[in-house]
């Protein structure tokens, strides 16, 4: 289901990863504080927060309220942080995941925005804007939400981690088991599922929501191959980066996945430092932050590109 030469590279780089063990406890903080940031920043803008990625870090670090920006878009930061704190939680008891466990993820997302909804599977019947797939009826979602878990559980063994990931993701999104909070829940369940055979958690950025949505749409359509491979290189890049931190002597096999100062990168790319520094500060471009400077991979230009197609 992954392409063989993606899955070898996942395999390959997590095998490197985990000979590392344990790493680096500073290493490791800073990287967590980076995915968790660029984690909640990215997942809430996919759903229409406006906040931008300093503004988010700002209320994360601070709790300090932004000028002009919705009590909810708030809440959806400090929500956001808190379900991944209990998805921590989770992978320390080493627990196989419930669907008490979503419940749990979808009540701290939706914590004092819809405190009826937030943990309570829908009671009525919902669309999907801009899908074409229908969420089963609201009295199917407990019993469809109980096999989820049990296929979950059977294929632990079956598929590749990568796979089974993105596939559980279709496949909680696919039911839509609440009224509102589904994607943001679903992303949360696949970085667990990840995270508990030792991947890094992985980041679909909100330069990637057309293509995002049209792998979810293709899976909807009995095709998940797509997805699956938008999810494994996105775990990819999760895992480059770790083994960048871990072992900086090690450079990327590929010139394109290096990370380059935005001085370098504008060089060679038809934007200015100054556009590409406020494409990183904002989110809409890959980028990582090294002391007061930020850097970005060709890569990461490429795929903005190609995101304003």
């Amino acid at each position: 289901m992954l392409e063989p030469r993606l899955q070898n590279r996942l395999d390959d780089k997590k095998a490197q990863l985990d000979a590392l063990r344990p790493l680096d406890a500073g290493i490791v903080i800073r990287l967590r504080e980076q995915i968790n940031l660029e984690w909640i920043y990215h997942s809430n803008a996919i759903e229409g927060n406006t906040l931008t990625l300093q503004e988010t870090r700002l209320i994360l670090e601070t709790g300090l309220t932004i000028g002009g920006k919705s009590l909810r878009e708030h809440f959806e930061v400090t929500n956001h942080q808190e379900a991944i704190k209990y998805v921590e939680y989770l992978l320390e008891q080493d627990v196989a995941i419930t669907p008490q466990h979503v419940r749990q993820i979808h009540k701290l997302v939706l914590r004092e925005i819809d405190n009826d909804n937030a943990g309570q599977y829908r009671r009525t019947q919902v669309r999907i804007a801009g899908a074409d797939h229908t969420p089963p009826e609201a009295w199917e979602v407990s019993r469809l939400m109980a096999e989820w878990s049990d296929w979950l559980h059977q294929q632990q063994t079956e598929k590749h981690p990568v796979a089974l990931a993105a596939l559980a993701h279709h496949r909680l999104v696919a039911i839509h088991p609440f009224i509102d909070g589904n994607g943001r829940t679903a992303r949360l369940v696949m970085n667990l599922s990840l995270m508990r055979k030792g991947y890094p958690p992985t980041v679909i950025r909100q330069t990637q929501r057309k293509q995002y949505y049209r792998v979810l749409a293709q899976a909807d359509n009995g095709a998940p191959e797509p997805l699956v491979n938008f999810v494994g290189r996105n775990t990819e890049r999760s895992l480059t980066l770790y083994l960048e931190a871990c072992t900086p002597q090690t450079a990327p096999k590929s010139v394109d996945e290096k990370w380059i100062p935005l001085r370098e990168a504008a060089n060679a790319s038809p934007y200015s430092q100054e556009y590409l520094s406020l494409l990183a500060r904002k989110g809409h471009l890959e980028a990582i932050k090294r002391g007061r400077n930020w850097y970005t991979t060709k890569n990461a230009i490429q795929e903005y590109r190609e995101s304003l197609e």
